[in-house]
C-alpha cells in the first residue's frame, strides 16, 4: 500500500478564514448569520500589482505579418458606420446559455461561446442539427439590419481542445500530454485539420486552441492540456496546429471550407503558477516567462494565429487580464500580433478594482474581447458608459473593434452565409471518417510510452487466453478525460460515443483475429486460468481547477490495484495500461506489473492500444517518449535541484520492444509524511464531491447518486452554478413541499469523534437566489439512523456567505459521531432556491468547542 496515499483527498484544502463562529445554543432555531467575507477584496489585496517592471526591449521581435490592404479598406469603410453601441457590443462575448438571439440582435455582441456544458438542448453536448439550428438563429439575428446602418455577423467559439468533443459522433483525439509524447509535428497538423473539418459540420467558426502552456508543476489540473515541460516541443507544434486549423496565409484555402479561426492560449505563464494552482500566480523571472512560457507564441504568431486568449493567472501578482505591458507592449508590440485578444471566462473580473460586470481596465490594457458568459449585459452597460465618459478612450475601442473586424473578414464570415448553408454543415456522414479515425488511432500508438517491459513481456501473443481487468477497459469517458462531451467529462456512457472503440473491444478485435480468448472482469475477481492479464486503470476525468492536486500520489478510485498481486503470486504476467493526465507516483503499481505503459488519455480510438500490446503490424513499435519527467516520489519540492534529483524517468525516456532494460523493485515510500489518515477533511470542493464522499439525493425511500448535472429526484432539482469559479458550486431548488434531501455520503462510515472533541466545525458557503433569505435544515447522519436530527440555518439572500457549525452541535442532537455516513445533509421547503459550495471541516477559529454560543 502507498504511504499516506489517501491523506490528500481527505484533509487538504482547509481554508482558515477569519469569520464569526456560528453557535447553536438554542437548537431548532435559526443560527445567527455570520459576517460577510469580501472574497473579491481578499483576492485583490493578495494579488495587487507589484513594482515588477516588464522590459519589452528584451523580448525578441516578430516582424508583423503584412496586413491585407483589401481587408483594411473594408474595415475603413465599415468602422465609421458602426454606432457606439455596436462597437461596444463587438468587444463582448456571451455564453449561449445566457443569451437569446433576440438579445444578440439588440446588443449586437461580437461573439457567442459555448462553455464545456453549454450546448443547446438538454445535454452538455449536441448533434450537428441541434448545433446548426441554434447557430442559424444567432447568425440571422446578428445580420438583421433593423436599426443599424450595417450589421456585423457574429462568430461562435468553442473549446475543441482534443477534437470537437461537444459534438456527438466527432473523433476524440488524445489529450495534448499524449500528443507531446509522440513528437510528430506532421501528425499534429493532420489532427488539427480533422478537428477543423468536424467543427464545420456543426457550424462553429472558432476553436479556443492550441494551448501553448509549458506546465512546470504536474499538480496543476490542466497539465494534460500542455504538450510538454520542454518549450522546444511546444514551439514545434504551435505553428503546425495553426496551419491545420486555419490553413496557411497566402494559400487559396486559408480560412476556407473546412477551416476555422484558432486561438493561442493562455497568454502568459499559466503553466508556472505556484504549487500548480489553477488561476494562480507565477512567481518567476521575466527571463523565464519569455524563454520558457512564451516560446509557443513565437511559432504561432508568425503562422498567422488570429486570436490569443489571455490567461486567468497572474505573473508576479499582476493579473494578465489587466497587464498592459504584456498584452499591448509585448504581445501586440514586440511580438507583432495583429489579431485580437480575447479574455477567459470572466477573467476580467479578477483584475484589481474590477468586477465581472465592470472592468474598463482590461480593455484599456489590451484585451479586445471580453469573455463574459453570464455577465455580458451588465458589462455592456458599464463599458458603454466608460466610453461615453472617457474612461475608455474612443481610440482604444476603435482599435479593438478594428482587430475583431480584421479577423472576421479574414475568416470569410461576411460571405459564408448562414451556418446551415455552408459546406459540410449538418453532414454527419463526415464525422468519424475512416481515414480520420486512422489518424486518431495512429496518434494513440505514437503517444504511448513504454516505461517497463521486464522479461520482454510485450508484445503479447494474441492467440493466448487474455484476461482484461480495470475500470478503464470498457469506458470511453475514462480514457478520454475532461473536456469530453462535457466540461469535466464525467457521467457519460459508451453509447454516447458513436464512431468510437473501447480498449476492450480493440483487444477483442486483435485476440479474436488470432484465435485467442478474452476474459473480461472489471474488478479482477475472476479466478479463471489465463496466460496474461492486461489491467487498464488510472485517473478519473477532470478539468481545470478540479484536477489540482496537493501531491502526485496516485490514489486508485474505481479499481483496487492490489488485485494485481493475486495474479503476480500465481506467476501470471501482468501488463498495466495506465490512464492519466500527467505522470504520477505509481511505484507500487509499477512493482506489481511486468510491463507498464503510460497511455495518457487516448480518446475514442482505444484500438490503438491493442495495436502495440500485440504488435498487430510488423511496422508497429513503441516510439513515444516522455515529454514530462516521471516522479520517483509523490512530493513536489519547491527546490528545482531537488526536483531534478527525484526523477524516476527523465524527459525523453521511453523503451522499445527490443530494449532489454530491467526495472528493479522501486521504493514504495511516497515521501509523504506518515500522519493519520482522516477521511473527513473536505467533502465537496471545486464543484465535485471529494472521494470517498459522493453526492446523493433522497425522496422518501428512494436514494439516487448524482452522476451528472442537471439532475432531480422528487421535487428536488440540482444543477451547477458559479461561486468563485466556473461551475464550482451547486444550485439546489425545492419545488415540492416534501423536504427532499441532498446528502454528501460515503459507503464506509467515518469516525468523527476526535474531530468533534477537537473543536472542529462543519463549514460551507451558501446564498439564497431569491430576494428573501432562505430557511434550511442542516444535518449529519450516522450509519443506520434516520437523518432527521437537524439544525435550522438562515441563508442570506443574494450574496455568498460562509457558515460554520461546531460538530459538537450535532453530537448534542444525539447523532453518533463515531459512525458518520453522511457528513452533510440539507433539506428545505417548497420554493427554496440556494447555492452551495466548499463543504469541509475546519478548526473552530474561536477555540470554543461545543454549543456555548458566540
Amino acid at each position: 500500500m502507498h504511504t499516506n496515499r489517501s491523506s490528500l483527498l481527505y484533509i487538504s484544502l482547509l481554508f482558515v478564514v477569519p469569520i464569526l463562529f456560528l453557535g447553536c445554543t438554542q437548537l431548532k432555531t435559526p443560527v445567527e448569520s455570520p459576517k460577510v467575507i469580501d472574497t473579491d477584496k481578499k483576492m485583490d489585496e493578495a494579488e495587487s500589482t507589484t513594482e515588477i517592471k516588464v522590459h519589452p526591449e528584451d523580448w525578441a521581435i516578430i516582424k508583423p505579418l503584412p496586413l491585407n490592404p483589401a481587408i483594411e479598406a473594408q474595415i475603413d469603410e465599415l468602422l465609421p458606420k458602426l454606432t457606439l453601441e455596436q462597437k461596444v457590443g463587438q468587444v463582448i462575448q456571451a455564453d449561449n446559455g445566457s443569451i437569446t438571439p433576440e438579445e444578440l440582435k439588440k446588443y449586437r455582441l461580437g461573439s457567442i461561446l459555448s462553455g464545456g456544458n453549454s450546448a443547446p438542448g438538454p445535454l452538455p453536448y449536441a448533434d450537428s442539427k441541434t448545433w446548426l439550428a441554434k447557430a442559424d438563429e444567432y447568425y440571422n439575428a446578428s445580420i438583421d439590419p433593423e436599426g443599424v446602418e450595417v450589421a456585423i455577423p457574429y462568430i461562435w467559439g468553442i473549446d475543441a481542445v482534443h477534437g470537437h468533443t461537444n459534438l456527438r459522433g466527432a473523433i476524440v483525439f488524445p489529450h495534448n500530454i499524449g500528443l507531446g509524447a509522440m513528437h510528430n509535428p506532421d501528425l499534429i497538423e493532420k489532427i488539427a485539420s480533422v478537428t477543423a473539418h468536424e467543427l464545420t459540420v456543426s457550424g462553429h467558426d472558432w476553436t479556443f486552441a492550441p494551448t501553448l502552456a509549458v506546465p512546470q508543476d504536474l499538480r496543476w489540473g490542466r497539465s494534460y492540456e500542455g504538450f510538454s515541460e520542454d518549450p522546444a516541443i511546444v514551439k514545434s507544434y504551435a505553428d503546425r496546429i495553426v496551419y491545420g486549423l486555419q490553413g496557411r496565409i497566402g494559400d487559396k484555402d486559408f480560412m476556407g471550407d473546412g477551416h476555422v479561426i484558432s486561438s493561442a492560449k493562455h497568454f502568459l505563464g499559466d503553466g508556472a503558477t505556484e504549487n500548480g494552482v489553477d488561476q494562480g500566480n507565477a512567481k518567476i523571472s521575466e527571463k523565464e516567462l519569455r524563454d520558457v512560457h512564451a516560446q509557443g507564441y513565437y511559432s504561432a504568431i508568425p503562422a498567422g494565429v488570429q486570436t490569443v486568449m489571455a490567461s486567468f493567472s497572474s505573473w508576479e501578482g499582476r493579473k494578465l487580464h489587466g497587464d498592459k505591458e504584456l498584452l499591448t507592449d509585448v504581445l501586440k508590440g514586440r511580438m507583432g500580433f495583429n489579431g485580437f485578444v480575447v479574455g477567459d471566462w470572466n477573467g476580467h473580473g479578477q483584475v484589481p478594482g474590477c468586477t465581472n460586470t465592470d472592468c474598463a481596465a482590461s480593455l484599456n490594457s489590451g484585451l479586445d474581447m471580453y469573455m463574459a458568459p453570464d455577465s455580458w449585459k451588465g458589462l455592456y452597460e458599464s463599458t458603454l458608459q466608460h466610453v461615453k465618459d472617457g474612461t475608455i478612450p474612443m481610440s482604444r475601442l476603435n482599435d479593438a473593434a478594428r482587430r475583431i473586424l480584421r479577423v472576421k473578414i479574414a475568416s470569410g464570415i461576411f460571405t459564408k452565409g448562414a451556418p446551415s448553408t455552408r459546406k459540410n454543415a449538418g453532414d454527419e456522414n463526415l464525422l468519424g471518417l475512416p481515414e480520420n479515425r486512422a489518424i486518431a488511432r495512429q496518434a494513440v500508438r505514437e503517444s504511448m510510452v513504454l516505461l517497463k517491459n521486464n522479461g520482454g513481456v510485450l508484445p503479447l501473443d494474441a492467440s493466448k487466453t487474455i484476461m482484461v481487468i480495470g475500470d478503464g477497459a470498457d469506458n470511453i469517458a475514462k480514457i478520454s478525460g475532461g473536456w469530453t462531451l462535457s466540461w469535466q467529462g464525467t457521467g457519460h456512457t459508451n453509447d454516447e460515443f458513436p464512431n468510437s472503440q473501447t480498449v476492450l473491444d480493440g483487444i477483442k478485435e486483435a485476440v479474436n483475429a488470432a484465435g485467442g480468448k478474452v476474459i473480461f472482469s472489471a474488478n479482477g475477481e475472476s479466478n479463471e486460468a489465463v496466460d496474461v492479464v492486461i489491467a487498464i486503470y488510472g485517473e478519473d476525468p477532470y478539468a481545470e481547477f478540479q484536477g489540482d492536486l496537493e501531491n502526485l500520489d496516485f490514489v486508485p478510485n474505481g479499481f483496487d490495484t492490489n488485485t494485481l498481486d493475486k495474479f503476480r503470486s500465481k506467476g501470471t504476467p501482468v501488463v498495466s495500461v495506465f490512464l492519466s493526465g500527467r505522470p504520477l507516483w505509481v511505484n507500487p503499481e509499477i512493482n506489481k506489473s511486468d510491463a507498464f505503459v503510460a497511455a495518457w488519455l487516448p480518446g475514442s480510438e482505444g484500438g490503438g492500444i491493442s495495436d502495440l500490446l500485440f504488435k498487430r503490424d510488423p511496422s508497429y513499435e513503441f516510439t513515444g517518449s516522455l515529454s514530462f519527467a516521471w516522479p520517483s516520489n509523490a512530493v513536489v519540492s519547491a527546490d528545482l535541484a531537488t526536483r531534478e534529483s527525484t526523477k524516476l524517468f527523465e524527459l525523453g525516456y521511453g523503451l522499445t520492444y527490443e530494449n532489454d532494460m530491467v526495472i528493479d523493485q522501486l521504493s514504495e515510500d511516497s515521501g509523504l509524511e506518515n500522519t493519520e489518515v482522516v477521511s473527513t477533511g473536505v467533502f465537496f470542493n471545486k464543484g465535485t464531491a471529494v472521494a470517498p464522499w459522493n453526492l446523493w439525493l433522497k425522496t422518501g425511500d428512494l436514494n439516487k447518486q448524482i452522476g451528472s448535472f442537471p439532475t432531480s429526484v422528487g421535487g428536488l432539482l440540482v444543477s451547477k452554478t458559479d461561486h468563485t469559479a466556473q461551475e464550482d458550486a451547486l444550485r439546489i431548488n425545492w419545488t415540492l413541499p416534501d423536504y427532499d434531501q441532498l446528502l454528501v455520503s460515503t459507503a464506509s462510515p467515518s469516525n468523527m469523534s476526535r474531530q468533534t472533541n477537537g473543536a472542529m466545525e462543519l463549514t460551507f458557503f451558501a446564498k439564497s437566489f431569491k430576494s428573501n433569505d432562505a430557511s434550511v435544515k442542516i444535518g449529519m447522519c450516522s450509519e443506520g439512523a434516520t437523518c432527521d436530527q437537524t439544525l435550522d440555518i438562515n441563508i442570506v439572500a443574494n450574496e455568498w456567505r460562509e457558515y460554520r457549525i461546531s460538530l459538537s452541535c450535532f453530537a448534542t442532537l444525539g447523532i453518533d459521531m463515531s459512525k458518520i455516513s453522511s457528513a452533510f445533509m440539507i433539506t428545505a421547503g417548497e420554493g427554496t432556491d440556494i447555492g452551495l459550495s466548499q463543504i469541509r471541516l475546519e478548526s473552530d477559529i474561536d477555540a470554543k468547542p461545543g454549543c456555548s454560543g458566540m
